[in-house]
């Protein structure tokens, strides 16, 4: 009762300062990009939970169970690719300042280009977002053993809804500078907690060559490589930059959110790394995290605990489903200019049909969280010489990114469907398929020139 007391208390505060003067937010401008006058702590907050989610943190949490301390190879992903999009494209983007990542397609290559872009990237989302529910109905199954998962996630959906679906980006923000808050605190502390506790019987744990077999280093260098070509068009980071006040202000708080979100993520890693080494066993690696707190954690912290892996989730699905409202009206819908429209109803009715396909996917078709989170990052990496190459490249035509487009799609399914998940299909795909996909633009954009729509100066 204490914990679902605790727990109560703080998914109150956060939908409260979710909604908190939301009536007032009249204008799709300010519910879509927080009138573009975002700051720096704001930003930087938003920005970490963001990225800091349920679906990732349970992966990687699973792995330091499995492999122990060399799990920790896996924020380095983070911290590199993050810090990639701050040197190439931050304030890039935030120089374009336009409705969604995919108009800069429809801007430098063409509006057939343009809309191709924003579908894959919509399918991306989508799989993002199921993954999401997926891993927040997985956290709190052990909280309610008795409940069908589709009545957890159902729940779960609806508060989740309640905290971002009325004040849009601005009630977002709002609400992750209170979860970062409440994140910062709570993991540190937990792998502090772990690190102190007492020793049960000893059990089997990893050696570094086991565990370098159950974490290949060939498959986190991959990960990297595919995260630095990904990170930089997505959609859900770009919405954020773009509210942003400066260029500057959105390059110092993406570097500022890497090194956030490395520490987030090594913390929890290091928590059940020490959950393993401490004695404790779970039937299954992927709730290790779920049963360290059920099992380690005092009651009281143990409620607050549930609340802070709730917001995780939370604060990355409100940014993705509101990155996908604005993507659709901004590149599909021709009548109406965002910057005309008085109120927001449109844009309510948008993030609630998308978040809506979301939880049905979650329920239907996501198994394994962290499988389905890499494939859904093929049609974004296939966009990626498109990209680098618009903001660089004066040269790079409209038929060098359909080309790059159609290599890239090919490469990421043709490596899973020949060497799957169980043949380090990922290792193909990145250190391969990426460099394909760039020869590719690079060979067809020279053999057709001056075909682009407009080249942006940016």
């Amino acid at each position: 009762m204490i914990d679902l007391f605790i727990f109560s208390i703080v998914i109150a505060l956060l939908i409260s300062t979710g909604v908190y003067k939301s009536k007032r937010i009249k204008s799709e401008s300010s519910y879509l990009f927080a009138a573009r006058k975002t700051r720096w702590t704001a930003l930087t907050a938003t920005l970490v939970m963001t990225e800091f989610n349920s679906a990732t943190l349970i992966s990687f949490s699973s792995l330091g169970y499995v492999a122990g301390f060399w799990a920790l190879l896996l924020p380095f992903i983070f911290l590199f690719g993050l810090l990639f999009y701050a040197g190439t494209v931050a304030k890039k983007w935030k120089a374009f300042d336009g409705l969604s990542v995919a108009g800069f397609f429809s801007q430098r290559y063409g509006q057939d280009i343009g809309s191709y872009a924003s579908l894959l990237l919509l399918l991306a989302m989508l799989g993002f977002s199921a993954a999401y529910i997926k891993s927040l109905t997985l956290l709190f199954h052990p909280l309610l053993p008795f409940l069908n998962p589709w009545i957890i996630s159902g729940a779960l959906f609806v508060l989740v809804l309640g905290m971002g679906l009325r004040g849009g980006l601005i009630a977002i923000i709002r609400t992750d500078i209170l979860s970062a808050i409440f994140t910062v605190l709570f993991f540190p502390l937990v792998a502090f907690f772990m690190w102190n506790s007492e020793t049960l019987p000893p059990i089997s744990y990893p050696t570094s060559f086991f565990a370098e077999e159950i974490l290949p280093i060939k498959f986190v260098f991959s990960l990297t490589i595919l995260t630095m070509f990904t990170y930089i068009l997505a959609p859900w980071y770009g919405q954020k930059i773009f509210a942003a006040e400066t260029g500057k202000i959105a390059y110092r708080s993406v570097i500022a959110a890497a090194f956030i979100i490395f520490l987030l993520y090594g913390s929890a890693i290091l928590a059940t790394a020490f959950f393993k080494y401490r004695g404790f066993e779970c039937p299954s690696h992927e709730m290790a995290l779920p049963h360290l707190i059920a099992c380690c954690l005092p009651i009281g912290l143990r409620g607050f605990s549930y609340a802070v892996l709730f917001a995780t989730s939370a604060t990355t699905l409100t940014g993705v489903w509101s990155a996908m409202s604005a993507m659709w009206i901004g590149d599909f819908i021709k009548n109406s200019a965002i910057s005309k429209q008085k109120n927001c109803k449109r844009s309510i009715l948008i993030t609630f049909m998308f978040a809506t396909l979301s939880f049905l996917l979650a329920n239907t078709l996501v198994d394994k969280v962290f499988d389905k989170l890499i494939l859904a990052n093929i049609p974004v990496a296939a966009l990626s010489f498109g990209l680098l190459a618009g903001f660089y490249w004066k040269r790079a035509s409209r038929q060098g990114v359909l080309f790059s487009i159609i290599m890239g799609c090919i490469c990421g399914i043709g490596a899973y469907w020949i060497f799957g998940e169980e043949g380090g299909y990922t290792w193909y795909w990145a250190v391969y398929g990426i460099p394909l996909t760039f020869l590719t633009g690079i060979t067809a954009s020279l053999l057709y020139t001056n075909n682009q729509k407009k080249t942006l100066r940016i």
